[in-house]
């Protein structure tokens, strides 16, 4: 019913966004899972960038090399192929300097033209991450669909955006088993961190811009 509801909505409307349509084209931005990926685990850094879930993934690998060797070339492969050929630089993300995604395509995708391939290895690993966490948890099917949601949800939109991962962060979240409280104590720490810098940025490092009167301030 609700689906439905939603592609009546798409054809009366003749887009799935409200206000600038031309702007928010349905698009094949693969490159957005890949950032998705990086995001959540930097999100959740105290449980993915760890010793023991480094030698977790390393001993499931292990276990049949053979199998491995093929998943990790061909989730290279898919990387690779999305980095090159289906990464966007909408409008937006190039010409609006308050968003953080402004500076993060700049200073650090296009830092140099081999720093969008030279990620791809991280987004791979943050993705076998997210997969290993989850199957401690969910059956491979609930994995899977969940998976191909978040691509439904990332790949039509040519923008990038922090928001556009808020749902399927905090399902990653809600179904992963973090028994250890030190970790959600350094999440925490991490999370008020991040506001008082943004919260700081906001309020005391307001700018100009020279085509346009008024006050500009760093939003996400």
């Amino acid at each position: 019913m609700v689906f439905a509801a939603f592609l009546a909505f798409v054809r009366w409307n003749g887009s799935i966004v409200l206000g600038a349509k031309e702007a928010h084209t349905v698009s094949l931005h693969f490159a957005q899972i890949m950032y998705f990926s990086l995001v959540s685990v930097l999100a959740m850094a105290p449980v993915h960038f760890t010793m023991g879930q480094a030698a977790d993934l390393f001993k499931s690998f292990w276990k049949n090399k053979p199998l491995s060797f093929i998943i990790c070339i061909a989730a290279l492969v898919a990387g690779f192929i999305s980095v090159h050929f289906f990464s966007i630089a909408h409008p937006y993300l190039l010409a609006d300097n308050r968003h953080y995604p402004f500076y993060l395509w700049r200073k650090v995708i296009m830092a140099h033209w081999l720093m969008k391939y030279l990620l791809v290895p991280v987004y791979a690993y943050s993705w076998f991450s997210i997969f290993s966490i989850l199957g401690r948890v969910q059956r491979r099917i609930w994995i899977l669909v969940y998976f191909l949601a978040t691509v439904a949800v990332l790949v039509p939109a040519p923008l990038i955006e922090f928001r556009y991962c808020t749902i399927p962060f905090y399902f990653l979240v809600l179904n992963s088993r973090i028994t250890n409280d030190r970790s959600w104590l350094l999440m925490g720490l991490m999370y008020v961190l991040v506001n008082v810098f943004t919260m700081g940025m906001f309020l005391f490092r307001p700018f100009k811009w020279n085509h346009e009167p008024g006050i500009q301030r760093f939003i996400w």
